[in-house]
Protein backbone atom coordinates (compact mmCIF):
# COMPACT_ATOMS: atom_id res chain seq x y z
CA UNK A 1 0.00 0.00 0.00
CA UNK A 2 2.63 2.34 1.10
CA UNK A 3 4.79 1.51 -2.13
CA UNK A 4 1.50 2.20 -4.40
CA UNK A 5 0.75 5.39 -2.22
CA UNK A 6 5.07 6.57 -2.82
CA UNK A 7 4.63 5.47 -6.79
CA UNK A 8 1.37 7.55 -7.14
CA UNK A 9 2.87 10.52 -5.09
CA UNK A 10 5.93 10.52 -7.45
CA UNK A 11 4.16 10.84 -10.16
CA UNK A 12 2.15 13.47 -8.76
CA UNK A 13 5.39 15.37 -8.80
CA UNK A 14 6.63 14.14 -12.16
CA UNK A 15 3.07 15.83 -13.13
CA UNK A 16 3.62 18.70 -11.50
CA UNK A 17 7.24 18.77 -12.63
CA UNK A 18 6.03 18.74 -16.01
CA UNK A 19 3.71 21.14 -16.15
CA UNK A 20 6.28 24.14 -14.16
CA UNK A 21 8.51 23.22 -17.18
CA UNK A 22 5.98 23.82 -19.65
CA UNK A 23 4.83 26.99 -17.64
CA UNK A 24 8.76 28.37 -17.69
CA UNK A 25 9.19 27.45 -21.39
CA UNK A 26 6.20 28.99 -22.00
CA UNK A 27 7.06 32.06 -20.16
CA UNK A 28 5.01 32.20 -17.91
CA UNK A 29 1.82 33.40 -19.61
CA UNK A 30 4.29 36.07 -21.19
CA UNK A 31 3.16 38.66 -23.89
CA UNK A 32 4.96 36.04 -26.11
CA UNK A 33 1.92 34.02 -26.28
CA UNK A 34 0.10 36.62 -27.34
CA UNK A 35 1.10 36.36 -31.13
CA UNK A 36 -2.04 35.43 -33.33
CA UNK A 37 -2.95 35.47 -36.67
CA UNK A 38 -5.54 38.52 -37.83
CA UNK A 39 -8.24 37.60 -39.78
CA UNK A 40 -6.77 39.05 -43.07
CA UNK A 41 -3.92 35.96 -42.45
CA UNK A 42 -1.47 38.48 -40.84
CA UNK A 43 0.56 37.02 -38.02
CA UNK A 44 1.37 39.41 -35.46
CA UNK A 45 4.11 39.40 -33.19
CA UNK A 46 5.57 41.01 -30.08
CA UNK A 47 8.91 42.06 -30.11
CA UNK A 48 11.08 44.26 -27.61
CA UNK A 49 14.19 46.68 -29.07
CA UNK A 50 15.98 49.30 -28.37
CA UNK A 51 16.32 52.36 -30.28
CA UNK A 52 18.06 56.23 -30.39
CA UNK A 53 16.38 59.10 -28.58
CA UNK A 54 16.39 60.54 -31.82
CA UNK A 55 14.50 57.94 -33.64
CA UNK A 56 10.71 57.32 -33.68
CA UNK A 57 9.26 56.00 -29.99
CA UNK A 58 7.41 53.56 -32.82
CA UNK A 59 9.96 51.44 -34.71
CA UNK A 60 6.72 50.97 -37.29
CA UNK A 61 7.15 54.41 -38.19
CA UNK A 62 10.38 53.66 -39.63
CA UNK A 63 10.19 53.29 -43.62
CA UNK A 64 12.03 49.96 -43.41
CA UNK A 65 9.93 48.65 -41.62
CA UNK A 66 6.70 48.81 -42.73
CA UNK A 67 8.11 48.10 -46.00
CA UNK A 68 9.05 45.05 -44.38
CA UNK A 69 5.80 44.40 -43.37
CA UNK A 70 4.49 44.67 -46.70
CA UNK A 71 6.70 42.41 -47.88
CA UNK A 72 6.10 39.36 -45.32
CA UNK A 73 2.57 39.60 -44.27
CA UNK A 74 3.46 40.26 -40.12
CA UNK A 75 3.05 43.15 -37.95
CA UNK A 76 5.56 43.43 -35.45
CA UNK A 77 4.21 44.82 -32.01
CA UNK A 78 7.16 46.38 -30.50
CA UNK A 79 7.64 47.28 -26.74
CA UNK A 80 10.40 49.94 -27.71
CA UNK A 81 12.74 51.78 -24.90
CA UNK A 82 15.81 53.89 -25.58
CA UNK A 83 19.01 52.81 -25.32
CA UNK A 84 20.20 54.14 -21.79
CA UNK A 85 17.23 52.33 -20.26
CA UNK A 86 17.45 49.04 -22.69
CA UNK A 87 19.25 46.59 -20.82
CA UNK A 88 17.31 47.06 -17.37
CA UNK A 89 14.11 47.03 -18.89
CA UNK A 90 15.28 43.42 -21.18
CA UNK A 91 16.44 41.86 -17.67
CA UNK A 92 13.49 42.50 -15.69
CA UNK A 93 10.86 41.23 -18.86
CA UNK A 94 13.25 37.91 -18.74
CA UNK A 95 13.29 38.02 -15.26
CA UNK A 96 9.72 38.33 -14.76
CA UNK A 97 9.33 35.75 -17.57
CA UNK A 98 7.25 38.34 -19.16
CA UNK A 99 8.51 36.78 -22.05
CA UNK A 100 8.09 38.65 -25.74
CA UNK A 101 8.68 36.49 -28.95
CA UNK A 102 12.10 37.70 -29.79
CA UNK A 103 14.19 40.65 -28.43
CA UNK A 104 15.44 42.51 -30.98
CA UNK A 105 18.98 44.62 -31.38
CA UNK A 106 19.09 42.32 -28.20
CA UNK A 107 22.72 43.70 -26.94
CA UNK A 108 23.86 40.64 -25.03
CA UNK A 109 27.08 39.17 -24.49
CA UNK A 110 28.28 35.92 -24.78
CA UNK A 111 27.68 34.87 -21.58
CA UNK A 112 24.17 36.04 -21.62
CA UNK A 113 23.51 34.00 -24.15
CA UNK A 114 24.88 30.83 -23.03
CA UNK A 115 22.66 31.24 -19.53
CA UNK A 116 19.61 32.36 -21.21
CA UNK A 117 19.99 29.12 -23.50
CA UNK A 118 20.51 27.53 -20.14
CA UNK A 119 17.78 28.12 -18.46
CA UNK A 120 15.14 27.73 -21.45
CA UNK A 121 14.79 31.69 -22.07
CA UNK A 122 15.85 31.53 -25.41
CA UNK A 123 16.10 28.35 -28.21
CA UNK A 124 18.34 27.27 -30.62
CA UNK A 125 18.37 28.50 -34.05
CA UNK A 126 19.76 25.65 -36.08
CA UNK A 127 16.78 23.88 -37.59
CA UNK A 128 15.09 26.73 -37.83
CA UNK A 129 18.20 28.61 -40.15
CA UNK A 130 18.43 24.73 -41.79
CA UNK A 131 14.82 24.57 -42.98
CA UNK A 132 13.37 28.42 -43.37
CA UNK A 133 16.56 30.88 -43.94
CA UNK A 134 17.85 30.58 -47.27
CA UNK A 135 19.06 34.28 -46.95
CA UNK A 136 21.20 33.89 -43.67
CA UNK A 137 22.29 30.51 -44.82
CA UNK A 138 23.43 31.70 -48.09
CA UNK A 139 25.81 34.44 -46.08
CA UNK A 140 27.44 31.41 -44.09
CA UNK A 141 28.29 29.78 -47.28
CA UNK A 142 29.40 32.50 -48.99
CA UNK A 143 31.46 33.46 -45.54
CA UNK A 144 31.78 29.92 -43.20
CA UNK A 145 34.19 31.43 -40.98
CA UNK A 146 30.88 33.19 -39.14
CA UNK A 147 28.72 30.10 -38.70
CA UNK A 148 32.08 29.05 -37.10
CA UNK A 149 32.23 32.39 -34.37
CA UNK A 150 28.15 32.51 -33.92
CA UNK A 151 27.96 28.77 -32.90
CA UNK A 152 28.43 28.30 -29.00
CA UNK A 153 30.77 25.32 -27.45
CA UNK A 154 27.97 23.10 -26.77
CA UNK A 155 27.27 23.25 -30.84
CA UNK A 156 24.72 25.47 -31.44
CA UNK A 157 23.36 28.66 -32.81
CA UNK A 158 21.55 30.59 -30.34
CA UNK A 159 21.22 34.34 -31.88
CA UNK A 160 21.17 35.99 -34.61
CA UNK A 161 24.02 38.38 -35.76
CA UNK A 162 25.11 41.51 -37.28
CA UNK A 163 27.70 41.30 -39.82
CA UNK A 164 29.35 43.99 -41.55
CA UNK A 165 32.67 44.12 -43.47
CA UNK A 166 33.96 47.00 -44.49
CA UNK A 167 38.04 45.70 -45.67
CA UNK A 168 39.81 42.63 -44.23
CA UNK A 169 43.27 42.28 -42.11
CA UNK A 170 45.56 45.36 -41.54
CA UNK A 171 43.14 47.09 -44.16
CA UNK A 172 39.27 46.82 -42.19
CA UNK A 173 37.87 49.74 -40.88
CA UNK A 174 38.20 49.00 -37.49
CA UNK A 175 41.61 48.17 -37.13
CA UNK A 176 42.15 51.55 -35.16
CA UNK A 177 39.73 53.17 -33.57
CA UNK A 178 41.02 55.75 -31.92
CA UNK A 179 42.46 57.94 -33.94
CA UNK A 180 44.35 60.90 -33.39
CA UNK A 181 42.78 64.40 -34.92
CA UNK A 182 44.99 67.40 -34.76
CA UNK A 183 44.27 71.23 -35.59
CA UNK A 184 46.01 71.88 -38.55
CA UNK A 185 44.60 75.35 -38.78
CA UNK A 186 46.36 75.59 -35.28
CA UNK A 187 49.87 74.33 -36.55
CA UNK A 188 49.54 76.92 -39.65
CA UNK A 189 48.76 79.66 -37.58
CA UNK A 190 51.75 78.86 -35.92
CA UNK A 191 54.23 78.30 -38.18
CA UNK A 192 54.32 74.28 -36.73
CA UNK A 193 54.85 71.01 -38.88
CA UNK A 194 52.93 67.74 -37.90
CA UNK A 195 54.33 66.27 -34.98
CA UNK A 196 56.57 62.79 -36.38
CA UNK A 197 57.85 62.06 -32.78
CA UNK A 198 56.22 61.74 -28.80
CA UNK A 199 58.96 65.15 -28.14
CA UNK A 200 57.80 66.78 -31.23
CA UNK A 201 54.06 66.30 -29.79
CA UNK A 202 54.94 67.97 -26.73
CA UNK A 203 56.06 71.03 -28.16
CA UNK A 204 53.49 71.54 -30.67
CA UNK A 205 50.99 71.15 -27.38
CA UNK A 206 53.33 73.50 -25.36
CA UNK A 207 52.65 75.79 -28.27
CA UNK A 208 48.84 75.30 -28.44
CA UNK A 209 48.61 76.38 -24.57
CA UNK A 210 51.17 79.07 -24.50
CA UNK A 211 50.97 81.31 -28.30
CA UNK A 212 46.97 81.67 -28.81
CA UNK A 213 46.56 79.99 -31.65
CA UNK A 214 42.65 80.22 -31.94
CA UNK A 215 43.82 84.32 -31.85
CA UNK A 216 40.75 85.37 -29.17
CA UNK A 217 43.36 86.87 -26.38
CA UNK A 218 42.34 84.24 -23.87
CA UNK A 219 44.27 81.04 -22.92
CA UNK A 220 41.05 78.63 -23.50
CA UNK A 221 42.90 76.45 -25.63
CA UNK A 222 42.42 72.82 -24.27
CA UNK A 223 45.92 71.12 -26.01
CA UNK A 224 45.05 67.54 -25.71
CA UNK A 225 41.65 65.74 -24.73
CA UNK A 226 40.62 62.69 -24.22
CA UNK A 227 37.53 60.69 -22.39
CA UNK A 228 39.43 58.50 -20.07
CA UNK A 229 37.88 54.96 -20.64
CA UNK A 230 38.90 52.07 -22.90
CA UNK A 231 37.26 52.78 -26.52
CA UNK A 232 37.31 55.30 -29.48
CA UNK A 233 38.09 58.51 -27.08
CA UNK A 234 40.66 57.03 -25.23
CA UNK A 235 44.60 58.25 -25.73
CA UNK A 236 45.70 54.64 -26.09
CA UNK A 237 46.76 55.31 -29.76
CA UNK A 238 50.32 57.12 -28.36
CA UNK A 239 51.11 54.18 -26.17
CA UNK A 240 52.08 52.24 -29.95
CA UNK A 241 55.33 54.85 -29.59
CA UNK A 242 56.69 52.96 -27.00
CA UNK A 243 56.45 49.54 -27.81
CA UNK A 244 53.37 46.55 -28.08
CA UNK A 245 51.21 49.73 -27.49
CA UNK A 246 47.67 49.42 -25.50
CA UNK A 247 44.31 48.48 -27.27
CA UNK A 248 40.78 48.40 -25.49
CA UNK A 249 40.60 44.88 -24.12
CA UNK A 250 44.53 45.40 -23.19
CA UNK A 251 45.68 42.17 -25.41
CA UNK A 252 47.84 42.03 -28.10
CA UNK A 253 49.09 38.47 -30.02
CA UNK A 254 52.74 38.38 -30.90
CA UNK A 255 53.85 37.70 -34.65
CA UNK A 256 54.40 33.64 -32.85
CA UNK A 257 51.16 33.63 -31.65
CA UNK A 258 51.37 34.24 -28.07
CA UNK A 259 48.59 36.51 -25.79
CA UNK A 260 50.09 39.10 -24.11
CA UNK A 261 48.05 41.24 -21.45
CA UNK A 262 49.39 44.80 -22.95
CA UNK A 263 48.82 46.61 -19.10
CA UNK A 264 52.26 44.59 -17.49
CA UNK A 265 54.81 45.75 -20.28
CA UNK A 266 57.16 47.57 -19.70
CA UNK A 267 56.26 49.71 -22.82
CA UNK A 268 53.04 50.29 -21.31
CA UNK A 269 54.53 51.94 -17.94
CA UNK A 270 56.87 54.33 -20.61
CA UNK A 271 54.14 55.54 -22.01
CA UNK A 272 52.48 56.42 -18.71
CA UNK A 273 55.55 58.50 -18.09
CA UNK A 274 55.17 60.38 -20.70
CA UNK A 275 51.39 61.39 -20.53
CA UNK A 276 52.37 61.91 -17.08
CA UNK A 277 55.14 64.64 -18.64
CA UNK A 278 51.69 66.03 -20.41
CA UNK A 279 50.20 66.01 -17.50
CA UNK A 280 52.65 67.85 -15.63
CA UNK A 281 53.08 70.54 -18.23
CA UNK A 282 49.52 71.65 -17.85
CA UNK A 283 48.42 70.16 -21.46
CA UNK A 284 45.88 67.21 -20.75
CA UNK A 285 42.14 68.69 -20.16
CA UNK A 286 41.53 68.09 -16.35
CA UNK A 287 37.62 67.12 -17.24
CA UNK A 288 39.37 64.10 -19.58
CA UNK A 289 39.34 61.89 -16.32
CA UNK A 290 35.50 62.50 -15.63
CA UNK A 291 34.14 63.78 -19.04
CA UNK A 292 30.91 62.00 -20.70
CA UNK A 293 30.50 62.11 -24.31
CA UNK A 294 28.11 65.01 -24.58
CA UNK A 295 30.87 67.42 -22.28
CA UNK A 296 33.26 65.93 -25.08
CA UNK A 297 31.38 66.80 -27.73
CA UNK A 298 30.78 70.02 -26.75
CA UNK A 299 34.12 71.46 -26.14
CA UNK A 300 34.71 69.43 -30.06
CA UNK A 301 32.31 71.35 -31.84
CA UNK A 302 33.52 74.59 -30.55
CA UNK A 303 36.88 73.71 -32.10
CA UNK A 304 39.09 74.40 -28.39
CA UNK A 305 41.14 70.47 -28.88
CA UNK A 306 44.68 70.91 -30.30
CA UNK A 307 44.76 66.91 -30.77
CA UNK A 308 41.90 64.78 -29.53
CA UNK A 309 40.73 60.78 -30.34
CA UNK A 310 37.62 58.92 -31.63
CA UNK A 311 36.87 57.30 -34.50
CA UNK A 312 35.71 59.98 -36.95
CA UNK A 313 36.26 63.86 -36.76
CA UNK A 314 32.60 64.55 -38.59
CA UNK A 315 30.75 63.11 -35.24
CA UNK A 316 33.11 65.85 -32.63
CA UNK A 317 34.32 68.99 -35.08
CA UNK A 318 32.54 67.86 -38.54
CA UNK A 319 34.17 66.98 -41.49
CA UNK A 320 36.21 69.95 -42.41
CA UNK A 321 39.46 71.13 -42.76
CA UNK A 322 40.68 72.22 -39.31
CA UNK A 323 41.45 68.88 -38.21
CA UNK A 324 43.01 66.36 -39.81
CA UNK A 325 44.74 62.69 -38.45
CA UNK A 326 48.21 62.80 -36.69
CA UNK A 327 50.50 60.10 -38.06
CA UNK A 328 52.11 57.93 -35.55
CA UNK A 329 54.91 59.03 -33.53
CA UNK A 330 58.25 57.70 -33.42
CA UNK A 331 58.61 57.14 -29.65
CA UNK A 332 61.90 57.37 -27.80
CA UNK A 333 63.88 54.32 -29.46
CA UNK A 334 62.52 55.46 -32.94
CA UNK A 335 60.43 53.08 -33.86
CA UNK A 336 57.02 53.57 -34.76
CA UNK A 337 53.94 51.09 -34.39
CA UNK A 338 50.24 51.51 -34.43
CA UNK A 339 48.71 48.92 -32.34
CA UNK A 340 45.72 46.81 -33.97
CA UNK A 341 42.00 46.91 -32.40
CA UNK A 342 40.78 43.64 -31.63
CA UNK A 343 37.62 42.53 -33.07
CA UNK A 344 35.44 42.74 -36.21
CA UNK A 345 32.42 44.16 -37.43
CA UNK A 346 30.35 41.11 -35.97
CA UNK A 347 28.08 41.05 -32.73
CA UNK A 348 26.70 37.79 -31.93
CA UNK A 349 23.94 38.30 -29.83
CA UNK A 350 21.76 40.90 -31.90
CA UNK A 351 18.59 39.16 -31.92
CA UNK A 352 17.05 36.09 -29.88
CA UNK A 353 13.84 34.25 -29.85
CA UNK A 354 12.34 32.72 -26.97
CA UNK A 355 10.74 30.04 -25.71
CA UNK A 356 7.46 31.74 -25.64
CA UNK A 357 7.01 32.11 -29.77
CA UNK A 358 4.55 30.14 -30.93
CA UNK A 359 5.16 31.03 -34.59
CA UNK A 360 8.55 30.13 -35.20
CA UNK A 361 8.38 29.81 -38.85
CA UNK A 362 7.08 32.85 -39.06
CA UNK A 363 9.46 34.39 -37.15
CA UNK A 364 12.52 32.83 -39.35
CA UNK A 365 10.89 34.17 -42.69
CA UNK A 366 10.80 37.57 -40.86
CA UNK A 367 14.23 37.58 -39.60
CA UNK A 368 15.49 36.16 -42.76
CA UNK A 369 14.34 38.94 -45.11
CA UNK A 370 16.81 41.15 -42.97
CA UNK A 371 20.31 39.12 -44.80
CA UNK A 372 18.67 40.14 -47.78
CA UNK A 373 21.69 42.02 -49.10
CA UNK A 374 19.33 45.01 -50.49
CA UNK A 375 17.72 44.69 -47.31
CA UNK A 376 20.75 44.43 -45.40
CA UNK A 377 22.21 46.97 -46.47
CA UNK A 378 19.46 49.43 -45.49
CA UNK A 379 18.91 47.99 -42.38
CA UNK A 380 22.54 49.23 -41.38
CA UNK A 381 22.52 52.45 -42.93
CA UNK A 382 19.08 53.58 -44.24
CA UNK A 383 16.79 53.60 -46.82
CA UNK A 384 15.76 55.50 -50.14
CA UNK A 385 12.03 57.29 -50.81
CA UNK A 386 11.31 58.74 -47.58
CA UNK A 387 9.40 61.79 -48.20
CA UNK A 388 9.24 62.99 -44.44
CA UNK A 389 13.45 63.51 -43.67
CA UNK A 390 16.70 63.16 -45.26
CA UNK A 391 17.51 59.75 -46.95
CA UNK A 392 20.76 58.10 -46.81
CA UNK A 393 20.37 56.02 -50.23
CA UNK A 394 18.41 56.57 -53.84
CA UNK A 395 17.89 53.34 -55.50
CA UNK A 396 19.29 52.95 -59.66
CA UNK A 397 16.30 50.13 -60.34
CA UNK A 398 18.11 49.48 -63.99
CA UNK A 399 21.14 48.67 -61.60
CA UNK A 400 19.21 47.29 -58.80
CA UNK A 401 21.67 48.53 -56.60
CA UNK A 402 21.80 51.39 -53.74
CA UNK A 403 23.91 54.77 -53.93
CA UNK A 404 24.92 56.19 -51.07
CA UNK A 405 23.67 60.08 -51.23
CA UNK A 406 25.37 62.82 -49.89
CA UNK A 407 25.21 63.81 -46.36
CA UNK A 408 25.25 67.07 -46.63
CA UNK A 409 26.91 67.95 -43.15
CA UNK A 410 24.74 65.36 -41.46
CA UNK A 411 26.47 63.75 -38.89
CA UNK A 412 26.42 59.99 -40.27
CA UNK A 413 25.75 58.34 -36.48
CA UNK A 414 22.68 60.84 -35.87
CA UNK A 415 20.97 60.15 -39.70
CA UNK A 416 21.49 56.48 -39.22
CA UNK A 417 19.99 56.23 -36.08
CA UNK A 418 16.82 57.57 -37.21
CA UNK A 419 16.22 55.52 -40.28
CA UNK A 420 18.00 52.81 -40.20
CA UNK A 421 17.03 49.66 -37.90
CA UNK A 422 20.21 47.80 -36.44
CA UNK A 423 19.00 44.74 -36.18
CA UNK A 424 20.43 41.33 -37.12
CA UNK A 425 22.20 41.46 -41.25
CA UNK A 426 25.27 40.90 -43.39
CA UNK A 427 27.46 43.32 -45.50
CA UNK A 428 30.29 41.47 -47.34
CA UNK A 429 32.79 43.20 -48.50
CA UNK A 430 31.55 41.59 -52.37
CA UNK A 431 28.46 43.54 -51.71
CA UNK A 432 30.17 46.68 -52.68
CA UNK A 433 29.56 47.72 -56.18
CA UNK A 434 26.95 44.69 -56.59
CA UNK A 435 24.11 45.88 -54.02
CA UNK A 436 25.72 48.68 -52.84
CA UNK A 437 28.18 51.39 -53.22
CA UNK A 438 30.31 52.41 -49.77
CA UNK A 439 29.61 55.12 -47.35
CA UNK A 440 31.57 58.19 -48.46
CA UNK A 441 32.62 58.43 -45.02
CA UNK A 442 33.96 54.67 -45.03
CA UNK A 443 35.54 54.59 -48.01
CA UNK A 444 37.40 57.89 -46.60
CA UNK A 445 38.28 56.53 -43.62
CA UNK A 446 39.63 52.81 -45.24
CA UNK A 447 41.78 55.32 -47.71
CA UNK A 448 43.18 57.14 -44.74
CA UNK A 449 43.85 54.00 -42.41
CA UNK A 450 45.83 52.57 -45.69
CA UNK A 451 47.26 55.52 -46.27
CA UNK A 452 48.84 56.49 -42.84
CA UNK A 453 48.25 53.57 -40.15
CA UNK A 454 48.76 50.45 -42.27
CA UNK A 455 52.23 50.77 -43.27
CA UNK A 456 53.41 50.86 -39.49
CA UNK A 457 51.06 48.05 -37.97
CA UNK A 458 53.44 45.62 -37.12
CA UNK A 459 51.41 42.89 -35.56
CA UNK A 460 50.41 40.54 -38.04
CA UNK A 461 48.09 39.00 -35.38
CA UNK A 462 45.17 40.51 -33.72
CA UNK A 463 42.76 38.60 -31.21
CA UNK A 464 40.40 36.74 -32.76
CA UNK A 465 36.51 36.75 -31.65
CA UNK A 466 36.43 33.90 -29.23
CA UNK A 467 32.96 32.15 -28.03
CA UNK A 468 34.24 31.00 -24.69
CA UNK A 469 32.65 28.42 -22.52
CA UNK A 470 30.58 29.64 -19.75
CA UNK A 471 32.84 28.56 -17.10
CA UNK A 472 35.40 30.44 -18.93
CA UNK A 473 33.62 32.85 -19.40
CA UNK A 474 32.84 33.10 -15.46
CA UNK A 475 36.37 32.88 -14.62
CA UNK A 476 37.35 35.48 -17.32
CA UNK A 477 34.20 37.98 -16.15
CA UNK A 478 35.00 37.34 -12.23
CA UNK A 479 39.30 38.25 -13.08
CA UNK A 480 38.46 40.70 -15.03
CA UNK A 481 36.08 42.84 -12.91
CA UNK A 482 38.52 43.33 -10.52
CA UNK A 483 41.82 43.25 -12.42
CA UNK A 484 40.58 46.13 -14.94
CA UNK A 485 39.19 48.09 -12.39
CA UNK A 486 42.46 47.99 -10.41
CA UNK A 487 45.07 49.09 -13.81
CA UNK A 488 42.28 51.83 -14.88
CA UNK A 489 42.51 53.25 -11.32
CA UNK A 490 46.31 52.75 -11.13
CA UNK A 491 47.00 54.45 -15.03
CA UNK A 492 44.78 57.16 -13.77
CA UNK A 493 46.51 57.90 -10.80
CA UNK A 494 50.10 57.76 -12.48
CA UNK A 495 49.16 60.36 -14.91
CA UNK A 496 48.26 62.64 -12.14
CA UNK A 497 50.95 61.45 -9.64
CA UNK A 498 54.15 60.04 -11.87
CA UNK A 499 54.88 57.31 -9.26
CA UNK A 500 54.21 54.41 -11.77
CA UNK A 501 58.42 53.32 -11.31
CA UNK A 502 58.08 53.73 -7.26
CA UNK A 503 54.98 51.29 -7.86
CA UNK A 504 55.06 49.49 -10.96
CA UNK A 505 56.50 46.03 -9.23
CA UNK A 506 53.91 46.10 -6.47
CA UNK A 507 51.49 46.82 -9.45
CA UNK A 508 52.77 44.01 -11.37
CA UNK A 509 52.51 41.56 -7.77
CA UNK A 510 48.71 42.41 -7.48
CA UNK A 511 48.26 42.25 -11.12
CA UNK A 512 48.75 38.33 -10.29
CA UNK A 513 46.78 38.32 -7.25
CA UNK A 514 43.77 39.51 -8.93
CA UNK A 515 44.35 36.30 -11.57
CA UNK A 516 46.58 37.49 -14.54
CA UNK A 517 47.87 34.14 -15.07
CA UNK A 518 44.63 32.07 -15.27
CA UNK A 519 43.32 34.70 -17.71
CA UNK A 520 46.17 34.12 -19.70
CA UNK A 521 45.91 31.03 -19.85
CA UNK A 522 42.26 30.87 -20.95
CA UNK A 523 42.88 33.18 -23.37
CA UNK A 524 45.53 31.65 -25.11
CA UNK A 525 43.53 28.57 -24.85
CA UNK A 526 40.56 30.58 -26.94
CA UNK A 527 43.18 31.83 -29.45
CA UNK A 528 44.89 28.25 -29.74
CA UNK A 529 41.22 26.29 -30.50
CA UNK A 530 40.45 29.65 -32.92
CA UNK A 531 43.41 29.14 -35.05
CA UNK A 532 42.97 25.62 -35.61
Amino acid sequence: MNKKRNRKAAAMTASVSALAALLLLSGCGGSGGDAKESPDGKVTLNFLTQSSPLAPADPNDKLINKRLEEKTGIHINWKNYTNDVFAEKRNLAVASGDLPDAIFDAGYGDYDLLKLAKDGVIIPLDDLIEQHMPNFKKVLEQAPEYKKMITAPDGHIYSFPWIEELGSGKERIQSVDDLPWINVEWLKKLGLSMPKTTEELKKVLIAFKTQDPNGNGKADEIPLSFINKPGGEDLAFLYGSFGLGENWDHTVVTDDGKVVFTAAEEGYKEAIKYIHELYQEGLIDIESFQQDWNTYLAKGKDNRYGLYFTWDKANITGMNDTYDVMPPLAGPSGEVNVTRTNGIGLDRGRMVITSSNKHLEETAKWVDQLYDPLQSVQDNWGTYGDQTQQNIFEFDEAKGMLKHLPLEGTAPVELRQKTSIAGPLAILDEYYGKYTTMPDDAAWRLKLLKDVMVPHMKAKNTYPNVFFSIDELDRLSTIQTDMFAYLERKRTEWYQNGKVDQEWDAYLKELNRLGLQDWLKIKQAGYDRSAQ
